[in-house]
């Protein structure tokens, strides 16, 4: 397959045989960003359970202390007396029913769902939509709850879901390009340590793999993950 000269050039200037710590990743990444638009910089991070076990899956939330740089869309799918508290804290999209109805048509363009608990019965005859596109709320990512104001503002100033793929790997944007390499180092270890804390003690042996961090159409960078420590 022909190489793109963009790709060419980058490969020039990285050494895909060394794994670097991730302030010399997130400087590389940077510099061989070669698109035209502000690309979004990602985590691969592979882990050693086996998400097909209860017992094994990793999956939480993390407050990004730069953000992601990327205007979260947000909708918030709550009963009449919570609609003022959801327009106040910045909800894209506010109201119950009508998008309901809009999302059983096939719209889901948003990047977040927060609802109340209460409210979760009729929420709940939308997974075979919401659920492939980890759009369905959960009260352990904190997109079901009460405190809708606060769980908005949330996600608005940074704070994002994740959770390991069924070939055991958990994928995240920690920023933008244009992020200095300091904030997108700072974004990348908040990640990486809430993940390590959310070891599950079923797992056995090496828990995190191999992490690379990436721009968007760029090359994958290995991170030292002995540099983490």
């Amino acid at each position: 397959m022909a190489i793109s000269k963009n790709r060419k050039a980058a490969l020039e200037n990285i050494n895909l045989n060394k794994s670097y710590s991730l302030a010399d990743a997130a400087i590389i990444v940077k510099d061989n960003s070669k698109v035209k638009f502000d690309a979004s910089v990602d985590l691969s991070i592979r882990l050693g359970v086996d998400p097909k076990q209860a017992n094994q899956m990793v999956r939480g939330v993390v407050s990004l202390p730069h953000g992601t740089g990327k205007d979260m869309k947000v909708l918030a799918l709550v009963s009449a007396d919570k609609e003022s508290e959801a327009k106040e804290a910045g909800a894209d999209y506010v109201g119950m029913d009508e998008f309901i109805d809009k999302i059983k048509s096939g719209w889901t363009d948003v990047d977040v769902i927060i609802t109340m608990p209460s409210l979760m019965g009729k929420i709940g005859a939308l997974g075979r939509i919401l659920g492939p596109r980890n759009l369905m709320p959960n009260p352990k990512s904190g997109t079901v709850t009460m405190d809708i104001g606060k769980a908005i503002k949330d996600v608005k100033k940074g704070k994002i879901d994740f959770k390991v793929e069924k070939n055991g790997i958990i994928h995240a944007s920690i920023g933008k390009v244009s992020f200095e390499s300091s904030k997108l180092k700072d974004n990348s270890d908040e990640l990486i340590q809430t993940i390590i804390k959310l070891k599950p003690s079923a797992a056995k042996g090496t828990y995190l793999k191999s992490i690379y961090m990436s721009s968007t159409m760029g090359v994958g960078i290995e991170i030292d993950i002995n540099s983490l420590k």
